[in-house]
């Protein structure tokens, strides 16, 4: 029978960008859900507080704790594919990239994914990541089913039909309802994409809009800050034949220019940041127009390894390009420094009582600075553009939000705090953050 690894004298744990630091009392590292209840149990008895961290790829400190950390790098892999329910369930800690080659081994593919693959699918899930798309987008609205450790170390087995109540809130649960031990996902017969990737004015991007989300399954931007200049993808489904990206061209696009090169230009920005606008307008031109046609995960995901910190909102898309301008135009009247490109996707609405997409067709909007520049002026003053069209923070990245104003923009959040209240009303699985975000 596997063991539990403890760690008395555990060190510290940090997150991707390392903005978050924590020195927990000890880590876990369970390998089966009995063992995670018994260490949920016995932190519980010992009056500690429990949260799970999967690789650190959320900017907030939804993670954070001074008592026990799980980390789930042995809670692992798929245990299950059903191709007749058109389903495969994975433990909690399971690599979204681990998951996404398993499946493509087996001929079969989840509809839609974000834009990078290194998060475990527990912390993607609980946290809202999310790709862009017409007619799906993010991953918790395609869960079919979950395994819940709670707060007394009870597993609840949820689904549409069993436990109803917990599923429609535990696919988006913040850690904030338990410890989420394995997750069930819809696939479906892996497809070909088309991307097609070419610039665009902001102007022209702005003002078809609406035609280029209504007209590609999958449609983003990326406008450059201090330039007019956007970079645009639209993948769409086709019956091939493939053509990927040759190695040595990929390579250069992907790795070489937006992430080695883009490096070097970002840690010039830092150094100089007078010389920023000039970079953003070499950035904004490096990259050329470019098809190609692979299996999903290879045009929905791509590398990032240049470290940053981030802030993203939900608006309602029908104010996405308003929002736009009136970003654009604050930008351009600030003495603000910006080298990362700010990021648009789409969503349609969904079910999930957390999620930013709820019960509202949303487009994503996204500013991003360089790790070790000053960031705070600037993502206040997107806030404040964001919430003055009621946005929706995603929960994983940097914003103030507090629950006075959380709970008047998601229509089920006291459904969801009443939950928790039942579910862990000794806040075993509380910290800081969920304490700001959903009350004491």
């Amino acid at each position: 029978m596997a063991t539990t690894r403890t760690g008395r004298s555990s060190g510290t744990w940090h997150n991707w960008a390392g903005n978050v630091t924590v020195h927990p009392v000890r880590t876990v590292s369970p390998a089966s859900t009995e063992e995670l209840a018994a260490a949920v149990r016995a932190a519980a008895a010992e009056g500690l507080a429990v949260k799970a961290a999967g690789t650190g790829h959320s900017f907030t400190a939804a993670a954070a704790t001074d008592g026990v950390l799980i980390r789930p790098d042995r809670l692992t892999g798929v245990t299950g594919l059903d191709r007749a329910a058109g389903t495969v369930t994975v433990a909690a800690g399971t690599p979204l990239r681990r998951l996404n080659e398993t499946l493509s081994a087996h001929g079969l593919s989840l509809t839609n994914m974000g834009d990078i693959m290194v998060q475990t699918a527990a912390g993607a899930t609980s946290t809202g990541t999310h790709g862009t798309g017409r007619d799906s987008a993010s991953l918790a609205a395609q869960i079919r089913g979950l395994e819940l450790v709670t707060a007394d170390g009870s597993v609840l087995r949820c689904s549409p039909t069993e436990n109803p109540e917990v599923f429609a809130a535990a696919r988006l649960g913040l850690g904030a309802l338990g410890v989420v031990s394995s997750i069930t996902f819809a696939v479906e017969p892996e497809f070909l994409l088309t991307a097609r990737e070419e610039p665009m004015s902001f102007d022209q991007v702005t003002g078809s809009f609406d035609e280029l989300v209504a007209d590609n399954e999958h449609f983003e931007f990326y406008w450059f800050p201090h330039t007019d200049r956007c970079t645009t993808k639209r993948n769409n489904r086709t019956e091939g034949p493939a053509a990927p990206l040759g190695r040595v061209s990929g390579w250069i696009d992907d790795e070489l220019l937006s992430n080695g090169v883009f490096r070097a230009a970002c840690a010039l920005g830092r150094a100089v940041p007078a010389t920023i606008p000039g970079i953003a307008r070499l950035s904004s031109r490096a990259l050329s127009a470019r098809t190609y046609t692979d299996i999903p995960h290879k045009v929905f995901t791509s590398p990032r390894r240049v470290r940053f910190l981030e802030m993203e909102y939900a608006v309602p898309r029908e104010a996405a390009v308003e929002v736009l301008r009136e970003l654009k135009a604050t930008v351009d009247r600030s003495d603000f420094r910006v080298g990362f490109p700010v990021e648009v996707r789409t969503a349609p609405a969904d079910d999930v009582p957390l999620s930013t997409a709820y019960g509202r067709d949303s487009a994503y909007i996204a500013v991003h600075m360089y790790r070790g520049t000053p960031h705070q002026a600037y993502f206040t003053a997107v806030e404040r553009i964001m919430t003055a069209h009621g946005g929706r923070p995603h929960w994983g990245k940097l914003h103030s939000r507090d629950a006075g104003y959380l709970a008047g923009v998601y229509p089920r959040y006291g459904e969801f705090t009443a939950l928790r209240d039942r579910l862990d009303p000794g806040r075993v699985f509380g910290n800081d953050y969920l304490r700001r975000v959903l009350g004491a």
